[in-house]
């Protein structure tokens, strides 16, 4: 009677492969930045053969283009959900702070990865290759058109500006916070200066009278 074979050869799994390699390129980008980075090394951290990785990117800028394309999607689903705000009805400002939010938390928690997307994007010239920076734009140039916002806003500059504070307040952060309560305070103060910068300045603050109050508030606490 024949032994029944065990542990053949391993099923080939070209995608779980390629996401390990990405995953050790995240890892060794936001400890060692893009100097750090070799597709030799990836591949070593992932526990992958080296031609095996070479199969998947045959160059350290084809890793890192993987992953800024991989922090991009991440950012486009803290801000704006799965789906996107696609709805064209009135502003509100639950959707404010949903993105404000959103944003200001995904920096905190990837800002070695997040400025790295961000020199990336900004040294490029088609910007709106991006998922996220071409979402983000489109959203503000929408909204710019309506009579929730105040009147000639650029929205290119706008949008260079937040995102720049969003990805190196995270490194003030380090540098002055001792502790993990600190840390805590520094990005709670952040983002609330952002919904405050928003909504008296690019947004008509009497149309948002549920963040209007909310500041109310605070300021009366303080």
């Amino acid at each position: 009677m024949n032994s029944v074979r065990r542990g053949g050869p391993r099923k080939r799994d070209p995608e779980g492969t390629r996401d390990a390699i990405l995953d050790a390129a995240r890892h060794v980008l936001a400890r060692d930045g893009k100097e750090g980075l070799s597709v030799a090394q990836v591949a070593n951290l992932a526990k992958v053969n080296r031609g095996t990785a070479y199969q998947h990117f045959q160059t350290r800028e084809q890793l890192i283009e993987a992953t800024t394309e991989w922090v991009s999607d991440k950012m486009y689903r803290a801000a704006f959900g799965d789906e996107g705000i696609t709805s064209t009805g009135p502003v509100s400002s639950e959707n404010v702070e949903k993105v404000i939010s959103g944003l200001c938390s995904f920096a905190m928690e990837n800002f070695e990865l997040g400025r790295i997307w961000l020199y990336e994007l900004l040294a490029s010239r088609r910007p709106t290759k991006d998922k996220f920076w071409r979402y983000y734009k489109e959203i503000m140039a929408r909204f710019a058109e309506t009579d929730y916002a105040q009147k000639d806003i650029d929205v290119e500059v706008h949008s260079v500006l937040v995102l720049s504070g969003m990805f190196l307040w995270p490194v003030w952060i380090r540098a002055q916070a001792r502790t993990a309560k600190e840390r805590q305070e520094m990005s709670e103060r952040f983002t609330h200066e952002m919904l405050r910068l928003a909504l008296y300045g690019n947004l008509r603050a009497e149309k948002f009278p549920e963040l209007r109050a909310k500041f109310s508030k605070l300021a009366s606490a303080g």
